[in-house]
């Protein structure tokens, strides 16, 4: 077996099984759960027709470029929604569909790291973070560096806090702009420092835009690493990779679907990686695929829910817990006012509801644990059950 499996630490998911295990919870009160980021509006009608149409395509082996048209189809909505140069992304060599971007983050993590050279290999990644990217530089047989995302910083990673021998021996900067669970988002000047390093140090730079879709502010969209790339003169995305899904914008989880783009160079080594490695998307799906990335309607009437959630949630909370309203995603990220773990636990047993504590998904490092102390509500469920899901955190909390 793979020697590095020892390395890794319990699902975030796995622990909070294990936290919850033998509580007796407020029998009157029905479960709510704000703990797992998965989308719960409908899926777009139009899109699970065109899958229905398309099942025909279950006949067929999946090429692992996928379909032409889906390939088109997908430079063409990041070239209209980064503000691209026309030209700027070629659907043959700057564009690859994937099984969604779990799949696709730890793949190319495995593909990347250089174990060849004469120091361990390091992916440098935010703390918090999606633990994919962990394990993906563990089982990678990298180590691992924490940048801590904290308010004073605006939760962003500090890329200037990172020793000069840590950057020497970095391969991969892991960013996640907009933030899991912080919302935070990326500026044109800290794109330009972190490509900076990147060319100093030899390094790639990979930014998980799965949330970019989901903004407050319907005039002012979240800045990616490939429109900062084009702002920055940086035409053939040299050193750049992004990672897109379908799973959060057009609340399709269950479809595996999305892309990864950028310099052409990583897309040609991440596609023979690839067709070794599998995950073709089938044909129905890639069709299906098209349908909802040709769309923006139900995008803009889903960000309108998020946006009803958050205020509706925030106006409860207010002044019970400090948190930050985030100008992305779907995640309140508030302090606790008792440690994070004894937080959550307590709130479920007394009012059966489930949120994840935020050192389940934070290491500790020598600047600290920037998630103890706070936990991550996903405002996934309808409206009505996030209003009493907030209703209850409050009553929970002032009688602590």
């Amino acid at each position: 077996m793979n020697p590095y499996f020892k390395d890794l630490q319990s699902y975030p998911f796995e622990k909070l099984k294990d936290l919850k295990a033998g509580i007796q919870v407020n029998p009157d009160l029905n479960p709510i759960m704000l703990s797992v980021g998965e989308p719960k509006h409908a899926a777009p009608e139009f899109v699970k027709q065109a899958l229905c149409d398309a099942i025909d395509g279950l006949a067929n082996y999946p090429s692992t470029k996928g379909l032409v048209e889906l390939r088109e189809t997908i430079a063409s909505w990041a070239t209209k929604r980064f503000n691209l140069a026309a030209s700027a992304l070629d659907s043959e060599t700057n564009v690859l569909p994937v099984a969604g971007t779990r799949e696709a983050l730890f793949a190319f993590t495995q593909a990347l790291v250089d174990n060849s050279k004469s120091f361990k290999p390091l992916v440098v990644c935010p703390n918090p973070c999606y633990q994919i990217y962990e394990g993906a530089a563990l089982l990678a047989g990298a180590e691992t560096h924490y940048l801590n995302c904290n308010a004073e910083d605006n939760f962003n990673p500090n890329l200037d806090e990172v020793p000069d021998d840590v950057w020497q021996r970095c391969q991969l900067l892991q960013l996640c702009a907009p933030g899991n669970p912080t919302g935070a988002t990326l500026s044109l000047d800290y794109y330009k420092r972190a490509l900076e390093l990147a060319d100093q140090y030899d390094f790639v730079v990979s930014n998980d835009e799965c949330y970019s879709e989901l903004y407050r502010d319907e005039n002012n969209p979240p800045l990616g690493l490939l429109d900062a790339c084009q702002q920055l003169g940086r035409d053939k995305f040299e050193r750049c990779i992004v990672f897109h899904s379908l799973s959060k914008r057009s609340n399709l989880p269950g479809l595996r679907s999305g892309f990864v783009a950028g310099d052409a160079e990583l897309i040609k080594y991440f596609f023979r990686y690839r067709t070794y490695h599998g995950c073709a998307l089938s044909l129905p799906v890639q069709k299906a695929s098209i349908a909802a990335w040709n769309d923006e309607q139900h995008v803009r009437q889903n960000r309108d829910l998020y946006r009803e959630k958050f205020t509706a949630v925030s106006e409860i909370l207010n002044g019970v817990l400090e948190f930050n309203v985030p100008s992305a995603g779907f995640y309140l990220w508030p302090q606790t006012p008792i440690d994070d773990v004894s937080f959550a636990r307590e709130l479920y047993a007394q009012q059966n509801l489930t949120v994840l504590p935020g050192s389940f998904i934070s290491r500790k490092t020598q600047m600290g644990n920037p998630g103890a102390n706070r936990i991550r509500l996903a405002l996934v469920p309808e409206l009505k059950d996030c209003i009493e899901a907030a209703k209850r955190i409050a009553r929970f909390t002032q009688s602590i």
